[in-house]
């Protein structure tokens, strides 16, 4: 056991502690004194009700710094995600689809299912391109679809992302 002695005001304080903690009351019967000092020359007569106008300021000034803590502790709301994750699921079912047709464009058609083809010259009249066939562009079309679906489910998400 240690004893310290605080200076607050005109008196001495002789103040009982734990071994090692000497500093920390000197630190805290500083801070006493500082709030002491604060009342200048609207002192009580009584040192009793100056040292407890003290301690209202530090009391006080604990309060407003409780507030403030609390404050920015507060947790955050949870953001509502029901919305972000349906646009997930539309995007991976989008890209499943489209991964999809990717493969069936690319995989040949077996020899009995594929129809014959009609002639098609190479070029038309005016000097353009080869000219597709029918199925080329409905894969073509269903293709674009798919793609524009995926975008639109994009920015819906980087929408719902931006403001969550």
């Amino acid at each position: 056991m240690s004893t310290v002695t605080l200076s607050i005001g005109p008196k001495t304080y002789t103040v009982a502690c734990a071994d090692g903690q000497e500093a920390h009351i000197r630190a805290l019967g500083a801070m006493i004194a500082e709030k002491y000092a604060q009342l200048g020359s609207a002192r009580a007569p009584l040192e009793a009700q100056n040292l407890l106008f003290a301690a209202l300021f530090m009391a006080d000034e604990l309060d407003q710094a409780k507030k403030r803590v609390a404050e920015v502790t507060e947790p955050a709301p949870e953001p509502d995600t029901a919305e972000l994750d349906a646009a997930r699921e539309t995007i991976a079912r989008l890209e499943a689809e489209l991964a999809e047709a990717r493969e069936a464009a690319a995989s040949p058609t077996p020899a009995a299912e594929a129809p014959v083809p009609a002639p098609v010259p190479q070029f038309d009249l005016f000097g353009g391109t080869p000219a597709a066939s029918a199925g080329d562009a409905d894969l073509a079309a269903r293709l674009e679809a798919l793609a524009a679906a995926a975008e639109a489910s994009a920015a819906a998400l980087e929408a719902a992302a931006a403001n969550a």
